[in-house]
């Protein structure tokens, strides 16, 4: 049986809405948290035909207070070496942009909150086409694209929202795959940054759940869909 093997970091940031779409397409879903040693062992002896890394509260540089991201950058490094399936999300996508060589850092404005997303040519025809709507931001990191990465996303604050090298790996540095009814898990897990983040608050975030949610959901499975139809999944 195909399946999708997805490394969380925190227990709310999980596949969200692209777990059902996986689900639909007969694709086992199978977890594994990161930090619980022996990571690239335990995927590498599973070989799933998809690979997410998804996203979580430390950052890819962080690997001398985070030993385990060392051991993610090497596991994405080889699944990037061998073009296989690959979509990182937030910390997923930093990890592979690090991976891919590129420098990760500290972004000039921390992004929390929903907001579109302004795509490139390239990205105008990927699959993100589907993203009109609103998604969740939540990272204080950006990084420089790989050389060979194809830009197709940006904001006003962030440069770098989206990328793929090839057509086996996708990285998104926002949240297309929250859902609605998440979200006071993430507004609970989050209330430190929430409370030092300028202009930002949880009822604010609450509702604009309520605004963009729905929207946001359907439109991400149309888009997950066309990403795994393209990988040929």
């Amino acid at each position: 049986m195909t399946e999708a093997l997805a490394i969380r970091h925190v227990a709310f940031e999980d596949l969200g809405t692209f777990e059902d779409v996986l689900k639909e397409r007969d694709i086992r879903v199978t977890y594994m948290d990161a930090g619980r040693g022996r990571l690239r062992e335990k995927v590498e002896r599973r070989s799933p035909e998809l690979l997410v890394v998804l996203g979580g509260p430390v950052g890819a540089g962080e690997t001398t207070a985070y030993p385990f991201l060392t051991e993610e950058i090497e596991l994405v490094r080889a699944r990037l070496s061998r073009e296989e399936p690959l979509l990182g999300v937030c910390l997923g996508a930093q990890l592979i942009a690090a991976a891919a060589g590129a420098k990760v850092y500290p972004a000039a404005v921390q992004e929390i909150g929903w907001q579109g997303v302004d795509l490139t040519a390239a990205g105008a025809d990927s699959p993100l086409a589907e993203l009109t709507a609103p998604v969740l931001h939540w990272h204080g990191d950006t990084f420089d694209l790989p050389t060979e990465a194809v830009h197709l996303a940006s904001t006003p604050h962030c440069a770098n929202q989206a990328f793929a090298l090839g057509r086996h790996a996708l990285g998104v540095q926002f949240h297309a795959e929250v859902r609605g009814a998440a979200i006071e898990s993430w507004l609970v897990g989050h209330a430190h940054e929430i409370a030092h983040a300028p202009g930002v608050s949880a009822p604010g975030i609450r509702e604009d759940t309520r605004r963009y949610a729905d929207l946001l959901e359907s439109q991400s499975s149309r888009f997950f869909g066309r990403w795994l139809d393209g990988v040929g999944l």
